[in-house]
């Protein structure tokens, strides 16, 4: 993690040190004061480095990269046993899905479409798709923009790594999204009219 974190770290046990300290010396007889003298009160103490000059981070340090914060990737054999344990499992529920409706086939093996299509579905339904007739669009614009450039995303990292038609669908889906996109803050952002003008009275 960085060194210059946005915010700070307390230590707990060195204020509690402190306070066991501070209550060992009022406990300790106190030498004789001044006769006219108030007697001492209660006094803050600030714990600050006195003469060091305050470093200024640089803007790539206050943002920790996320890899900084992840624990330690699993290893091979870690994988491999999870990915057999969640096959299993997943089976399971397979057989237990087809067993309470026989007619049910096998669900098709989830492939790359699938993800590209989970997507778009999702960005739709952010602008308003899918609303039922009389009823309101609920639309999440920041989401659906959010959706928007995962595709983009997606589309990026996967470029030269994908078939012609996977990537002829992902290019085809972008395209619409973000036209679909285009459109509603089109919609959104148009100033409404101005009022009638109001006929002069005679």
């Amino acid at each position: 993690m960085s060194d210059t974190p946005k915010f700070e770290v307390i230590d707990r046990r060195k204020i509690k040190a402190e306070e066991e300290k501070a209550s060992q010396h009022e406990s300790a007889p106190a030498p004789p004061a001044a006769p006219a003298g108030p007697a001492p009160g209660p006094r803050l103490v600030v714990n600050e480095p006195q003469n060091e000059p305050v470093k200024q981070a640089s803007p790539a340090a206050e943002e920790p990269s996320l890899a900084s914060e992840l624990p330690p990737p699993p290893t091979a054999k870690e994988s491999s046993e999870q990915k057999a344990a969640y096959d299993a499992s997943a089976q399971r529920l397979e057989d237990l899905i087809r067993a309470q409706n026989p007619a049910a086939g096998p669900q098709p093996p989830v492939g790359f479409e699938h993800l590209v299509q989970q997507l778009y579905l999702t960005a739709m339904l952010q602008m308003g798709a899918g609303t039922q007739e009389g009823q309101r669009p609920r639309v999440d614009i920041i989401g659906a923009r959010t959706t928007v450039d995962l595709l983009g995303v997606l589309a990026e990292k996967t470029r030269g790594n994908l078939t012609p038609d996977e990537d002829r669908m992902l290019q085809s889906v972008l395209f619409e999204a973000r036209m679909a996109f285009l459109e509603l803050t089109s919609m959104m952002t148009v100033p409404p009219p101005p009022p009638p003008a109001q006929p002069k009275k005679p």
